[in-house]
This record gives C-alpha cells, sequence and structure tokens, in this order.
C-alpha cells in the first residue's frame, strides 16, 4: 500500500479523482480520502445514504468523506486498528494543517503541493505549510493557463522559510476553460469521462500518475488504461 498526499488550498478534488479513475482501470485498488474543510466530493459524488462520514465507491474507486484519521476509517469499516487498509493507493485531500498528523502526512509515499497563482490558494497554501512541524518533502503541481517565469519566481519568493524540502520537478496542468466545462458537464451526470478534455489535461493526468506508480514496467498498463478512457470503453 502507497499513501499520495495532495496538500493545498487550491480545488484538487476533480484532480485526485480523475487520477484514481485511471489508476483503477490500470486495476489498482485506490481510496481518496477527502480530508479537506469543503468535503467536495460529498456532493459530486452520488452516495445512496449522506451521513456525517461514510465510505462510497464511485466507478471503482473508494471515496472516504468526514474522517480524521486512519483509525476513524477503520471503525467504520470494522476492522481492527492494527489491520492494514487493503488497497494499493490511498490518495489524501489536505487542506489543513491539522491533518497531518491524523494521517502522518510526513510518512506518505509521496505528497504533492497543489496551487494556482491566484493569491488566495498561494498565500492559504503557505498557511497549511506552516503547520507543519518537521520538513517533508513536496512536489509543486501547479495550474496555469500559461506558465509565466514571473509567477514561479514569485511562488518561490514566498514559500521560503517553510519546512518543505521541493523536489526539483515540477508538474504543470496548462488548465483551460474548456476543461473546467467537461469536468462540469461529467459532474452534472455523475461521471468521469476522459474523451472531451484536452490533450494537455489528459497527458498530465498521465504524466502525474506515472510519477505516482514511479515503476517503468507498469508504464505499459498506465497508457493502455489511458488509451481505453480516451475511448471511453471503460
Amino acid at each position: 500500500m502507497k499513501t499520495v498526499g495532495f496538500i493545498g488550498a487550491y480545488d484538487k478534488t476533480d484532480l485526485i479523482i480523475y487520477i484514481a479513475k485511471l489508476l483503477t482501470v490500470a486495476s489498482y485498488k485506490v481510496l481518496i480520502i477527502d480530508a479537506s474543510t469543503l468535503q467536495k466530493t460529498k456532493y459530486i459524488v452520488p452516495n445512496i445514504s449522506p451521513a456525517k462520514s461514510y465510505v462510497t465507491n464511485y466507478e471503482g474507486i473508494d471515496i472516504a468523506v468526514g474522517f480524521y484519521d486512519y483509525d476513524s476509517i477503520k471503525e467504520y469499516l470494522g476492522i481492527p486498528e492494527s489491520a492494514i487498509l487493503q488497497y494499493d493507493y490511498i490518495f489524501i485531500d489536505i487542506d489543513s494543517p491539522e491533518d497531518f498528523d491524523g494521517f502522518d502526512i510526513k510518512s506518505a509515499d509521496k505528497n504533492f503541493f497543489v496551487t494556482g497563482f491566484d493569491v488566495y490558494s498561494i498565500k492559504r497554501g503557505m498557511e497549511i505549510l506552516a503547520g507543519l512541524t518537521e520538513p517533508i518533502q513536496l512536489t509543486k503541481v501547479f495550474f496555469s493557463r500559461n506558465a509565466y517565469k514571473e509567477e514561479e519566481d514569485y511562488f518561490n519568493f514566498i514559500s521560503l522559510g517553510y519546512k518543505v524540502i521541493w523536489n526539483e520537478e515540477i508538474v504543470y496542468f496548462p488548465f483551460e476553460q474548456g476543461d473546467q466545462t467537461i469536468i462540469m458537464e461529467n459532474q452534472r451526470v455523475s461521471k468521469i469521462k476522459f474523451k472531451r478534455l484536452t490533450k494537455f489535461y489528459k497527458e498530465s493526468l498521465l504524466y502525474i500518475s506515472q510519477k505516482i506508480v514511479d515503476d517503468q514496467k507498469q508504464d505499459a498498463n498506465l497508457k493502455k488504461a489511458f488509451k481505453l478512457l480516451e475511448r471511453e470503453l471503460k
């Protein structure tokens, strides 16, 4: 089992769901833990019996909402605290420093800091990072229509002094308005569809999925799943 943290104030829900869908089609078992303040998945993921906290399945992805640590999820599922959750990957959506300890984010296999370049996302994101009690490694995921050097310079300046070891690699999502329109249409019909997303957005989803799996032997499997989703055969 591998855990992956997605940290930041930027809306990460759709990003996480689409990556999870790709991994699920590639035959991995994935759990998304929505530990965010807004709990957006509660509203966009169909659920028959809404409750304060629950685990539901959405297109082959298990999604946990309203939990504050792993033990509370295990209690809900009726398994011992000493048991290991039976997933290949657990994705954790975090926008509050209070959840760093509950989900042991410092021990995650990978952690991503997801942000746009709007002032709120960056400054609120820095408030979240200020809650770190010890250094962790983070990979930057930048959402921007155009990646300007000035934007990156501003981010690098404002992020100085935090307990973060930034990986050299940066993941760029060239987010277009058309992608947002397609994602909203998919939400209305409760589907996760890749076909009409822009080429750049889909390729970024595949790229970050490959970085998460981090196994060249599995690249062909991920690319096959990607092609299936592009043709909407899954």
